[in-house]
């Protein structure tokens, strides 16, 4: 699924409209989040990271934990910094 698409699927106006329920529709969108928050860096701050998801989501909190639960970012022991994980 392209850029497009995936924009067309999950977003209005910029906005996340719905978390998905099927896994793979999750996968994608977190794959897309991850590849969109990489362009800003690869380490980042929970700060920062509650920044870019809360332009996308108001619950930017559940979208932080589900990328760090399905492998997409990754956080030290203390929360305090969190990074990109590879590709899968």
């Amino acid at each position: 699924m392209n850029t497009q698409d995936i924009q067309e699927k999950f977003f209005r106006e910029g906005k996340l409209i719905v978390i998905p329920k099927k896994l793979k529709s999750k996968q994608v969108l977190f794959a897309y989040l991850q590849e969109e928050l990489a362009k800003k860096g690869s380490a980042f701050t929970e700060k920062e990271v509650n920044a870019f998801l809360a332009e996308i989501y108001d619950d930017y909190a559940i979208l932080r934990r589900y990328m760090v639960d399905y492998g997409y970012l990754s956080r030290d022991q203390y929360g305090l910094e969190y990074r990109i994980e590879e590709k899968r």
